[in-house]
């Protein structure tokens, strides 16, 4: 039995649109939730046009998809996902006429945007994890939906038939959960990293700092519960109009400071040319359905929107650094530059925020022109919410001349952990120094 995509009811009538004004194909993609239990698709957003490409200019055959263009889309769009959503599928309206080979270009496109997805992440899919994809066609002129999926872990992957169904205020009373984690992240920059590669050591120390988070425990409203428990279990339920009305569970995150007794720790001495430090605190959101959600799903959730917000503001920093300093920059100084703050912004109809990030300088007019050119979203400027504070990474360089500061630091660095190796030795030596000083003083008068 094939799976089951519950359709918010507005999708149905934004395919159609899209059905009559742009021929003889548009693609897009889906935005939702999985479950173990049912899949959910809230937004429904197409492909934006090139700027040299006109709408009415499009060729007449499939083989003319971009799907770099589709692929870049589509990790642009994942940045403006809270915690609980994906992109969970494309589709493609076409005319008759293209019907046959549409197939082979969505099983394509889903393996080519799911790859390149992946290969930003810093957290890893958990066994139980919903790995098939949707494939939706539509015909633009008998308007027929033909739904399928792919297993996206399984190269070899053969479609599969699945169903469609339309329900209207399909994630009006989803639940929501929120939290600040405060970030403080020394990452060291080595000498034998060539070109001080401050964008991979980044990842690097934030692959580290992402497993502290994944290791770390969650408080719902103060309380610790158990993984298979109902998110809600022991809560008042809402009466009357649901759809109205959305519950909020407040976070904590309490992050280990030290390893178990079952882990050996060991020192490294590691020669630096500097160091990236990330500091701020950063806010977090998650959004999980209404049918009984359990807590395993909402801490997950939750856990992927902390570590995607900060390596994707991350990422959007080093963007801006190569457009305006170039790719090549040499010079390696202190320097002090501000995150993107997160902002989350209030669409019609859900009562799911979706998430941006905007530089200082940004106005409130060019957030909504990316919402409209990325997501297909008309979005208010008095629905725009800043989030959070600024967050800073500073860059720091070792002062001085590299050839001198090297070997000083490893010699310190050898000498603290002699010390500490042979600290009952020098202990000793200290004793038996002061007692023959002593002696001498005694003896001497």
């Amino acid at each position: 039995m094939g799976r089951t995509y519950f359709v918010e009811e507005a999708i149905g009538q934004y395919l159609s649109d899209l059905s009559t004004k742009l021929k003889p194909y548009v693609t897009g993609l889906l935005i939702g939730q999985c479950s173990t239990q049912r899949d959910y698709v809230i937004w429904a957003v197409r492909t934006p046009p090139k700027e040299e490409q006109k709408e009415d200019s499009r060729p007449s055959t499939l083989a003319s998809i971009d799907e770099e263009w589709i692929t870049a889309h589509a990790s642009q769009v994942s940045r403006m996902l809270p915690g609980g959503l994906l992109v969970l599928g494309v589709f493609i309206i076409v005319t008759p006429e293209l019907s046959k080979e549409s197939q082979n270009v969505l099983r394509k496109l889903i393996f080519s945007v799911e790859k390149s997805l992946t290969k930003r992440r810093l957290w890893k899919p958990v066994e139980e994890e919903v790995s098939d994809r949707a494939a939706l066609q539509i015909c633009s002129s008998t308007k027929k939906v033909v739904c399928r999926t792919y297993d996206v872990q399984d190269p070899k992957s053969s479609a599969k038939p699945a169903d469609w169904k339309y329900q209207s205020a399909l994630s009006a009373s989803w639940l929501t959960l929120g939290c600040t984690v405060n970030v403080n992240i020394h990452i060291p920059l080595l000498t034998t990293s060539p070109n001080h590669d401050l964008e991979k050591n980044t990842k690097n120390g934030l692959n580290r700092w992402s497993k502290q988070i994944e290791d770390s425990v969650f408080l719902i409203n103060g309380q610790v519960k158990g993984d298979d428990t109902e998110l809600l279990e022991g809560q008042k339920k809402l009466k009357g109009n649901t759809q109205s009305s959305t519950q909020f569970s407040d976070v904590k995150v309490l992050t280990q400071l030290t390893q178990g007794s079952s882990h050996r720790s060991t020192a490294t001495v590691q020669v630096c040319s500097g160091s990236i430090n990330l500091k701020g605190a950063v806010k977090s959101r998650a959004y999980i359905h209404n049918n009984k959600p359990r807590v395993k799903e909402a801490v997950q959730a939750l856990k992927r929107d902390i570590i995607n917000t900060l390596s994707d503001r991350c990422e959007i920093l080093f963007e801006d650094l190569v457009i305006n300093e170039g790719p090549h920059k040499k010079s390696f100084e202190r320097e002090y530059h501000v995150l993107p703050q997160r902002l989350f912004v209030r669409v019609a109809g859900s009562s799911v925020m979706l998430s941006d990030y905007k530089f200082g300088d940004e106005a409130a007019g060019e957030i909504q022109e990316r919402f409209v050119e990325l997501l297909d979203q008309s979005v208010q400027a008095e629905d725009i919410h800043i989030a959070e504070e600024m967050s800073t990474v500073e860059i720091c360089p070792v002062t001085g001349h590299m050839e001198d500061t090297q070997p000083k630091q490893l010699t310190k660095a050898t000498l603290l952990l002699k010390l500490q190796q042979n600290m009952g030795v020098v202990i000793a030596a200290a004793v038996a120094l002061l007692a023959s000083i002593f002696s001498f003083n005694y003896f001497s008068d």
